[in-house]
Parts: structure tokens; sequence; C-alpha cells
């Protein structure tokens, strides 16, 4: 099997992985994933397509991600991930989509507009 590559996306983060037949190795950005996202959470939303198809330690897994901050990439690796699988094998595709893992994410950060204080917030009315 040759190596697959795909992209997730998740607000400002930006995920390519390059997924192939292996022992289960994730590496994210030339680190394990469990140095590069700290918090067992986001360990899980990395794994998360890999538990719903039940193919833990069946791929090895590189990941480039940057953009946004923690959260976000988390989201978007396994965004990345889950395509990954489908492209693989597209009889997982029904898994992973019961799973919501094939949708991307389409919220964003509102902006700013001219002659406010934020996206909505207005500056200060004084009537007098």
């Amino acid at each position: 099997m040759e190596v697959v590559n795909t992209l997730g996306r998740r607000k400002t983060a930006v995920a390519r992985a390059y997924v192939q037949k292996g022992s289960g190795e994730v590496v994210v950005n030339n680190k394990d994933y469990k140095t590069y996202f700290t918090t067992t959470v986001l360990q899980g939303k990395v794994m998360q397509a890999f538990a719903a198809t039940k193919t833990l330690g069946e791929y090895d897994v590189k990941i480039n991600v940057k953009g946004g901050g923690v959260t976000g990439q988390a989201e978007a690796v396994r965004l990345a991930i889950a395509r990954a699988l489908v492209e693989v094998d597209a009889n997982l595709k029904p898994l992973l989509k019961a799973e919501d893992l094939m949708t991307r994410n389409p919220k964003m950060v509102e902006r700013k507009k001219p002659g406010q204080k934020k996206a909505r917030k207005r500056f200060q009315f004084s009537k007098r």
C-alpha cells in the first residue's frame, strides 16, 4: 500500500496527514502525538477515528499541522485521519459518518466590523 495523503481543517488550523500500513505510530510535526497534544482529551480526539473503526495500531500516520490553537489543530488532525481511512477503505465511511467525523466544522471567528469595538460589540454610547 502506498502513502495516502489527505487534508483536514478547523478554524484556521490546517492538517495534512500521510497514512500508510504500519505499527500504529502517530507523529505530529516530527513529535509523538502524546508529546504534541499534552491533554488526554486532545489525544482522544486525534485517535477517535481509529477507535471508531477499530483500526488502532494498524496504520502509521505522519501529520504536518499549522495555524490556530491546539484544539483546532487536534480537530483538524481528526478530520484528516478520518478522510485518509475512508480513502484506504471505503467501507469505513458509514462508521465514521455515524460518529460525525467526516464533517468539516464550518465555524470560524466572525470578522471585526468598522465602527465597532469587536465583531458584534459596539463602542459605548453616551446620550449626553
